[in-house]
């Protein structure tokens, strides 16, 4: 497409970029625009609408996502912090807003509807949170007088009160292995680590004692006879009769009694459209993902785009784990979207930034020209101090 010697913008960005990860981000978008055709129709006729309404707005929402996560793939990696400074300000700003503002569905306060669409602000905090938080552990590698470990431990604070506030506990998992693999990346100390992990698992015990609905999907899952598991049940149901080659693209017949076949269980609908084979393949094209950008980012000269890319693909395997996990039942069900497959307006382009960062993160850089400072050393292998 271009020549190596062109020195344009696109030029550049077309031989620095990983084109793999850029294929495979395609690849997981074209799945979800074939399974969100196929699911999407039986829901939108059971709440008495157009038969095609949810593949429409579905476009309609996927045009600017991707013209999204290639404009920020274009950005400096110091530009990529500085946006992601802004939204991270941004989105804590509106999820105290919907604290206050917001509308109430299904027991939880985590949208702000506006016209013709509604905004969850936590979907953008996530990511922003992976990079601004590596930028501050990253700078006090830089200077080890600047308080860069205490400033993101504080935004994590804020960030969880403000989750658990809504209520949020899916979120709150995720934003918490985001700062988990962030900590562990950069070196903290051992104790350190085994007291996070231990204030984790408190943290969840408590949520059990604390929020009924957590309890409630913990009790389902340990107990299906402890209350209402349908949606879990008819998602079992759909990889039984999808076997190893699937009934064919539109042809499954659970989805029809599958509530949010569209958006937190479309892993079962492309289990039973699709089959087992295919479906191993989607898994392996989330896989291909998390491990090609991963070795993209270790021969980085400096830290902080290691630790950025880190939180970012721990963020996007996590949540792909939780909803995949979900409808299998071999997590408690939460409704979490699948990266770039399930039907959703705030998470499809939340998730096309975040890609769209690690996109910018992993391409080939100059040495030393990652934070604007001379590289700097990194704990052995990336693991924590023992």
């Amino acid at each position: 497409m271009f020549a190596r010697t062109d020195q344009s913008v696109l030029g550049r960005w077309w031989w620095t970029v990983d084109r793999g990860l850029l294929a495979a981000f395609m690849a997981l978008i074209i799945f979800g625009v074939v399974l969100v055709a196929a699911a999407s129709p039986p829901v939108a006729e059971r709440i008495g609408l157009g038969s095609s309404h949810f593949i429409i707005r579905h476009f309609i929402m996927l045009m600017p996502a991707i013209g999204v996560m290639f404009a920020v793939s274009l950005l400096s990696q110091r530009n990529v912090w500085r946006l992601a400074s802004i939204v991270l300000a941004a989105g804590a700003f509106l999820m105290v807003l919907v604290l206050l503002l917001g509308s109430e569905i299904k027991g939880a306060q985590r949208w702000i509807h506006l016209p013709g669409f509604s905004l969850q602000p936590s979907e953008f905090v996530k990511p922003a949170f992976a990079v601004v938080a590596a930028w501050f552990m990253a700078r006090q590698k830089d200077l080890p007088e600047f308080p860069g470990d205490r400033i993101a431990a504080a935004i994590y604070g804020v960030i969880v009160a403000l989750l658990l506030l809504q209520p949020d506990l899916g979120m709150t998992v995720v934003v918490t292995a985001i700062y988990g693999a962030l900590i562990f990346l950069a070196g903290f100390p051992f104790w350190l680590l085994a007291a996070f992990g231990c204030a984790a698992v408190g943290l969840m015990v408590g949520s059990y004692f604390m929020l009924d609905h957590v309890r409630s999907r913990i009790d389902r899952f340990l107990d299906p006879a402890a209350g209402d598991n349908y949606q879990v049940q008819k998602a079992l149901e759909a990889f039984q009769n999808g076997g190893l080659f699937g009934t064919g693209p539109g042809q499954g017949k659970v989805k029809l009694g599958l509530p949010d076949a569209h958006a937190d269980f479309i892993f079962a609908v492309a289990g039973e459209e699709l089959g087992l084979v295919v479906t191993l393949v989607l898994l392996g094209i989330f896989a291909f993902v998390i491990l090609r950008g991963f070795n993209r980012v270790m021969d980085s000269p400096a830290i902080f785009p290691l630790l950025a890319t880190a939180g970012l693909l721990v963020m996007f395997g996590f949540q792909a784990l939780i909803h995949m996990g979900s409808s299998l039942h071999i997590l408690p069900a939460k409704g979490m979207t699948l990266p770039f497959i399930s039907y959703g307006g705030s998470s499809l382009w939340a998730m096309a930034f975040a890609m769209g960062m690690v996109l910018s993160l992993t391409r080939k850089q100059p040495r030393g020209a990652i934070t604007g400072s001379a590289p700097v050393a990194r704990p052995v292998a990336g693991m924590a101090r023992i």
